[in-house]
């Protein structure tokens, strides 16, 4: 019993500490549309007021006709033509600001998505990989998306909230100008039926809370059977029935849960229901026994009644709109969450900018670096050094380090200890921005953007989109021009088959196109991570035949586990178990017989 009332007593501070969400996202919203916002408060607090209206006029009716009935006929008051005509300009002007203020309701929730799908864009930009490689910020960022769409909900809950205040206030003072213990009454009978929905509202979502990892599994699943990409991997491995079986069992799981919760919230609700109930009939009950002994004219029983049934429904819809506030609450916290998120790689108030001719190139000094959460070292106490105009070669089995170099020297990451220099200067001291701005980076698993052609290549330098000199000169150092020449649109084609007239490409195209957003960004220091992987033989060989040519001048990074490419570097540095093992130039490194010569050798004699 104590841990039950422990377990309410939380709840509710999480739902009044929760309230403290509502002032910054109302100040998204107002953001989003001033005028808008503003012309619907105004037309609700006007609706607000006519349900008083209606009924101050109806008493006034039925007490007119009530008086003619007694003298049996007679000629019709003319003030009775008057009243009808208010009560129906009551009604058609409430029609009237009900459909202005969906609209203003619909323009409001189109203008909050808008905004907060924009900042959470703008947000997730500014934040380190290092959060997009965890599984639990992924998601807080899921559900930060949800919040742009789901919450408008919650939007259009706040302007009905004001309008059942205002509507409240108008009508009980009806109530409490004839007897205020009549509302009281109504008032404590409401406070269980409240007590119950906030309380299942809260529990519907924390359940909904605990299961975001299983709703995150049921998108994959979805995706994995029904998207193209894995199609033909499904189909032969006959994964299909497995897929959704799986499926089938998470959704059970799901589905179980929540049934569970929702008896429970029907049994309960139905009783805490009746008890409002009773509140409400025996007052009406007693309002007709004061009409029965003439204490009460027939138009201030049906003003009474109708006020005492208003303020007794405004009473319920408030406690209840003010509870699916409060929980909505809860689920802006996590929105709020995610914006308060800050990186920690990030440009210090004071920064240089990179330098535009690098002239000592990059230095590793005894750096370190292991992941987040793991106690392994990916690189040990490495040095390195990389000159301008140098090409190099990075060379080792997987997981050795190759590719977190290239996010140290991206700054990406920064290292666990020692640093990386640029010049002679620390990169931390850099703008970060300015110094990316400088490196031109194609890793393995390059995005293939479901975009234009011109825009697959531009994004290297999107600044330079329009350029269509720029565009050309990448797509043929690519080679991706080839693929222009046979696409209906050429620059205009769009590429991928998510779109309508998209056009797909293997995996060697998409590699170009790939290619040709590095040579498009004209970076000083070019970094290819297993660029040619998907290519063919005769595309691979031609490219690094120009190899020298497309980065003259520049620094080159060349991660691949081919050495027919490999020797083609100005050095060759192996790395193993998180240091450099060996380093040269590709006939120095078979000449000494070490590792290099090793790997060389296992490689060549597959092709004998």
């Amino acid at each position: 019993m104590a841990n039950a009332v422990n377990s309410q007593v939380k709840a509710w501070r999480d739902r009044v500490k929760a309230l403290k969400n509502l002032p910054p996202v109302l100040g998204i919203v107002w953001k989003a549309a001033p005028v808008v916002c503003a012309t619907g408060l105004a037309l609700r607090f006007l609706v607000a007021l006519l349900p008083l209206a209606a009924l101050a006029i109806g008493r006034l009716i039925i007490n007119i006709v009530v008086a003619a009935a007694a003298h049996h006929g007679g000629p019709i008051p003319t003030a009775i033509w008057w009243l009808l005509a208010g009560e129906f300009a009551v009604a058609a002007v409430g029609n009237i600001l009900n459909r202005v203020i969906d609209y203003t309701d619909a323009r409001l929730a189109d203008e909050f998505s808008r905004e907060v799908s924009e900042r959470i864009m703008r947000h997730a930009a500014t934040l380190d990989l290092q959060s997009f490689e965890d599984p639990v910020f992924y998601d807080k960022l899921e559900r930060a998306r949800v919040q742009a769409t789901d919450r408008i909900s919650m939007l259009n809950a706040l302007g009905r909230l004001a309008q059942q205040f205002i509507t409240l206030i108008s009508l009980s003072l009806g109530v409490v100008f004839y007897s205020p213990i009549l509302f009281v009454i109504l008032f404590v009978c409401v406070v269980p039926a409240f007590i119950g929905e906030s309380h299942f509202a809260f529990l519907g979502y924390s359940l909904a809370f605990s299961l975001t990892p299983l709703r995150r599994q049921l998108d994959y699943l979805r995706d994995l059977a029904t998207k193209r990409e894995g199609a033909k991997e499904l189909k032969v491995f006959g994964l299909g029935d497995y897929l959704r079986e799986r499926f089938a069992g998470i959704t059970n799981q799901v589905l179980t849960r929540n049934r569970a919760l929702l008896k429970r919230r029907v049994i309960a609700g139905s009783a805490l229901g009746f008890v409002s109930s009773i509140g409400y009939y025996g007052s009406y009950a007693w309002l007709v026994i004061r009409t029965l002994e003439g204490r009460l004219s027939v138009g201030d029983l049906t003003f009474l009644a109708g006020a005492l049934q208003g303020t007794s429904s405004q009473i319920q819809l408030i406690f209840s709109t003010f509870t699916g506030i409060a929980d909505q609450a809860l689920f802006l916290t996590d929105l709020l969450e995610f914006f308060a998120v800050k990186p920690r790689i990030k440009t210090r108030e004071v920064a240089l900018p990179a330098p535009r001719h690098i002239q000592e190139g990059f230095e590793f000094r005894k750096v370190s670096f292991q992941y987040p959460g793991s106690e392994r070292l990916v690189l040990n106490q490495l040095d390195l050094r990389i000159h301008p105009g140098e090409r190099i070669a990075l060379v080792g089995e997987n997981g050795q380090g190759k590719t977190t170099l290239v996010k140290l020297i991206s700054r990406l990451y920064d290292p666990t200890n020692g640093a990386v220099f640029l010049d002679g200067i620390d990169l931390r001291d850099y703008d970060i921005e300015s110094l990316q701005h400088e490196i031109g980076v194609i890793f393995q698993d390059f995005v293939r953007y479901d975009m234009t052609a011109r825009e697959n290549i531009g994004v290297g330098r999107i600044e330079h989109l329009g350029d269509e000199g720029r565009m050309t000169e990448a797509a043929e150092k690519s080679r991706a021009s080839e693929i222009l020449a046979k696409l209906p649109h050429g620059m205009d084609q769009m590429l991928g088959r998510r779109f309508e007239s998209g056009v797909d490409l293997s995996g060697g195209e998409w590699q170009k196109f790939a290619l040709a957003r590095a040579y498009a960004r004209d970076a000083q220091l070019l970094i290819l991570d297993e660029p040619t992987a998907a290519l063919d033989a005769p595309s691979e060989y031609e490219i690094f035949l120009r190899f020298a040519e497309l980065t003259l001048g520049k620094m080159a990074l060349l991660i691949s586990h081919r050495f027919s490419t490999v020797r083609m570097c100005d050095r060759i540095v192996v790395l193993e178990n998180g240091m450099i093992r060996e380093q040269g130039t590709h006939q120095q490194l078979l000449d000494s017989g070490g590792r290099y010569a090793d790997m060389f050798e296992l490689q060549a004699s597959s092709y004998r």
